[in-house]
């Protein structure tokens, strides 16, 4: 199953993406929240409410999904906790050791933006780099949870592009600043349950172009700590909750790492696929100056 969430007026709503466009979930089953923590959180019956009202989808009239304005799958994690130098390749190209543990760093949900929405390159630098990332999304509640039931805890599954700023990233041995710039992080389209992707999301391929040039190529299953990994490891340190948001890292091939560095412009756009999940396309902005307000 594949769930959207956007924007419906003023307020934002959830749907199902079929093959004739976006169902409404709120005419589909009345009463559900309109976001997908707050879903989550109603544990496995919500789905089961779902899946059963798409066999009557018929009386439902979908929206056409060209007309519709996405917003990211979550807009207000609790948590969104993303993971460096998760493919050896990556790590390799980055000059740095491979970690024996997740180098785990936040973002913050200011930072997000949509499929489609553009990414935006800050006043302060011209470094900005892209980094195609699997998304998993946990379902319930999970602390000290052991690797072998670790993803009955995840939800579903989405792309991520980790969208950069190198010199801020790299200004300090903490990478928070670099990767917090507002309209850098790329989110979505789909959220895709976990029953419709191979377990744990391995062993799909996944890519990165820049005006359609590859640049990342790469396979979930070369990721060092899994996503059953990460959430024991992270369980085992932290309470994670239904909507919280795991970024499971980026393989080899970043603007960063090659001679000379290739950065995003305004006027580039960028395409993130991950095999079975979707495509996540952004275009690029210049941030534009604003008077400080008074």
């Amino acid at each position: 199953m594949r769930l959207v969430s956007y924007a419906f007026g003023s307020k934002s709503a959830l749907g199902i993406r079929v093959s004739e466009g976006i169902l409404p979930l709120a005419d589909l089953v009345p009463g559900l929240p309109d976001n997908l923590p707050a879903l989550l959180a109603l544990g496995p019956v919500a789905m089961t409410r779902i899946g059963e009202a798409l066999g009557r989808a018929a009386q439902v009239r979908p929206l056409d999904a060209v007309t519709v304005r996405l917003l990211p799958p979550i807009t207000q994690a609790g948590k969104i906790l993303c993971l460096g130098l998760n493919y050896a390749d990556h790590a390799t190209e980055s000059k740095q050791a491979r970690p024996d543990f997740p180098v785990v760093f936040l973002r913050a949900n200011t930072s997000l933006v949509a499929h489609g929405e553009a990414i935006v390159r800050p006043l302060q630098s011209s470094a900005l780099d892209f980094e195609g990332e699997l998304v998993a999304v946990v379902g319930r509640t999970a602390r000290r949870v052991m690797r072998d039931h670790a993803l009955d805890y995840i939800a579903g599954y989405s792309v991520f592009n980790d969208a950069s700023i190198r010199d801020y990233q790299l200004r300090t041995p903490q990478w928070t600043v670099g990767k917090n710039f507002d309209g850098s992080g790329a989110f979505g389209p789909d959220f895709v349950t976990s029953d419709d992707v191979p377990a744990g999301a391995s062993g799909l391929a996944i890519e990165t172009r820049l005006n359609g040039v590859l640049m990342q190529s790469g396979n979930t299953r070369d990721m060092i700590f899994g996503v059953a990994e990460t959430v024991e490891l992270l369980s085992a340190c932290m309470t994670l909750e239904a909507g919280d948001v795991l970024v499971m890292g980026t393989p080899a091939g970043v603007g960063a790492a090659r001679k000379p560095p290739v950065w995003m412009k305004p006027g580039d756009v960028v395409d993130v696929t991950i095999e079975g999940i979707g495509t996540l396309s952004n275009p690029i902005v210049a941030e534009v100056e604003k008077a400080d307000a008074a």
